[in-house]
């Protein structure tokens, strides 16, 4: 099934970069593994995944211990920052820093253990509730400014969690602001091609056409979410 299920998404990712005129190596694809068992995992990098995305750092943690050491893993959900040192020099990139105090701690630790950790700022586009980070243009670009300042830290770019919706096409505008702000007025602090991280299972054809380069799919892999753990 999860074989099945990524070529799917492989030939997806293939049909919505073509819509778009992009490379299909500009698209990476994180398999959000969060509350699947080792076995699921297992699976999915045996069909040729090598980025993974969990949502817990203790989950995160156990898994990296006893899967390959090639993988990539994201750090994709809110990071509290007594988490922080438990990730730290261990995982690829971290997506959600929403706070000039997490990136502050990030900072630190990354200091202690003479790395650079890669970022992602998380910016609340649609201005949910629900959601962390914020959408106001003036704050974000202050806190891009202040965390470009953290001299352990690389910002690789910006990460977007768009509302849940049955119709993709109406998270078009907020995967476009995205795109538009990094390459706008974010792009003092951002790398010429910056990540953005933004798309899941039911809107990432969407988030393709806009600019996504990584995208993050888990019920399109591994099926429906498993609440046990």
């Amino acid at each position: 099934m999860i074989r099945d299920n990524l070529k799917y998404v492989q030939e997806q990712i293939k049909i919505h970069g073509a819509v778009a005129n992009r490379a299909i190596s500009d698209i990476k694809l994180i398999a959000v593994s969060k509350t699947k068992p080792l076995a699921m995992l297992q699976e999915a990098y045996d069909a040729g995944c090598r980025d993974f995305g969990e949502n817990k750092v203790q989950e995160l943690v156990d898994k990296m211990e006893q899967m390959p050491g090639d993988i990539r893993w994201h750090m994709i959900g809110h990071l509290q920052r007594n988490k922080v040192k438990y990730i730290v020099g261990k995982v690829f990139m971290i997506h959600s820093v929403d706070s000039l105090r997490l990136a502050e701690e990030i900072n630190k630790e990354s200091a202690k253990r003479e790395c650079i950790s890669n970022i992602l700022v998380e910016i609340n586009v649609a201005g949910e509730e629900s959601k962390f980070g914020t959408s106001d243009l003036n704050e974000n670009l202050n806190l891009l400014k202040n965390i470009a300042k953290l001299s352990n830290i690389n910002i690789c770019g910006l990460m977007t969690i768009a509302p849940f919706t049955e119709n993709a096409e109406s998270n078009r505008i907020y995967f476009k602001k995205l795109h538009d702000f990094a390459y706008n007025e974010a792009a003092a602090y951002l790398p010429n091609e910056p990540v953005l991280s933004m798309g899941m299972t039911g809107d990432y054809g969407v988030a393709i056409e806009e600019g996504a380069t990584y995208i993050r799919v888990g019920t399109g892999i591994f099926g429906e979410r498993e609440y046990t753990i």
